[in-house]
């Protein structure tokens, strides 16, 4: 008999508890700089944020959707243009396509690595298409070789959505530096978080970089005179100093991370019926987010819930099916894998403060609950 325990899915306050006296440090000196807008902290953490990630440009927005929709304006792509995404996503990567005005195209994800499967993307091309857009989905990058090889032979641009896998490698780049230019988003859960909406977008494109710092302050670089018709999408310097403490700190916790998701990996591979994720030997994972599958996922959750475990759907609705893309006209069916993943998928707790004792706990619930149902 399993002894019972608390463990939500995701706790912030201990992010906050640990490095708390970096986090007041870096507000009472914002707020004593009298700055709020733009400024040097925010450039600092651009520039310490590029670096990171090792592209040229850092530029800091206002969430990680305006990131990618700033991108697709900056390469001028919108009205009649086609933007290739995945299926199985969170629906900013297709609302940020809507907003450009063009139209989001998406392809099913690889079942195993859950993210858009290159080998599907030449199918899905034409002469409309101008982009593709990975998502590194959970924290894991996307499979590249092949689609940067596509979007050679096509002469498309590379938009990366990075929002879930700050710090995730490919080969020998870094997530963010995969493509002609990536989205970001530091929502407080994500393992780069603010404490609040934040985002960025990283580049080495010159000529991108300076559009978006335009589009980003209302068209303007200097006040009252407008270039464009411009956004009101800026990374406020509060923001900027909390991140810059939370970047010292990111690959300790991602290292964390990964050891509760090798541990998660090691102890429930060989349950029958129970789908665990898989990582190619070229991809370094920063576990965003642990997907399991299970046939009986409903239940599942119901079970974990009553054994005081928290989890979450991601995503019970693929954005095909979404009531916002009605208009598309797609139907139930259209993309089996993706919806197979809705209805199967479930994140268990993980993150840098969840101790080992309870991912015991976690995977000793999950293996009872199988054992059940053997």
């Amino acid at each position: 008999m399993i002894t019972k325990r608390e463990i939500p899915f995701l706790d912030m306050k201990p992010h906050y508890l640990e490095i708390k006296d970096e986090l007041d440090e870096a507000y009472q000196r914002t707020m004593e700089s009298g700055w709020y807008i733009l400024g040097g902290e925010l450039d600092a953490f651009e520039q310490e944020f590029a670096t990171y990630v090792g592209s040229k440009h850092c530029i800091g927005v206002g969430n990680g959707l305006e990131a990618l929709q700033l991108i697709l304006m900056g390469y001028g792509i919108g009205a009649g243009d086609e933007v290739i995404v995945p299926a199985n996503t969170y629906i900013a990567s297709w609302l940020a396509v809507s907003y450009s005005s063009a139209r989001p195209v998406p392809v099913e994800p690889d079942p195993g690595t859950y993210n858009m499967d290159p080998r599907l993307i030449e199918k899905a091309i034409t002469p409309r298409t101008k982009a593709i857009m990975p998502v590194h989905l959970y924290g894991q990058p996307a499979e590249m070789d092949i689609i940067w090889q596509t979007a050679e032979e096509h002469r498309l641009t590379i938009i990366e959505d990075a929002a879930q896998t700050h710090g995730g490698w490919y080969r020998d780049r870094m997530a963010g530096n995969l493509g002609d230019a990536a989205g970001f988003s530091f929502y407080p859960s994500k393992n780069l978080g603010a404490f609040g909406d934040a985002g960025a977008v990283t580049t080495n494109d010159d000529e991108l970089a300076d559009k978006i710092r335009v589009l980003r302050n209302y068209g303007s670089r200097q006040k009252y005179y407008n270039e464009v018709k411009g956004h009101n999408s800026r990374l406020d310097p509060l923001q900027a100093a909390f991140l810059r403490v939370k970047l010292k700190h990111l690959e300790d916790w991602n290292k964390r991370r990964d050891r509760i998701a090798k541990h998660y990996l090691d102890n429930l591979r060989h349950i029958r019926d129970l789908g665990l994720p898989h990582v190619p030997s070229v991809v370094v994972p920063v576990w965003h987010l642990f997907v399991i599958s299970h046939p009986e996922r409903d239940r599942l959750q119901a079970y974990l819930k009553d054994h005081g475990i928290g989890t979450l759907i991601h995503y019970p609705v693929p954005p095909h099916l979404s009531e916002a893309y009605q208009e598309l006209e797609y139907e139930v069916g259209d993309f089996p894998i993706s919806e197979k993943m809705a209805n199967t998928f479930l994140s268990i707790p993980i993150g840098p403060h969840l101790s080992m004792d309870d991912a015991d706990y976690v995977i000793d619930t999950i293996q009872e609950f199988c054992r059940r149902e053997a």
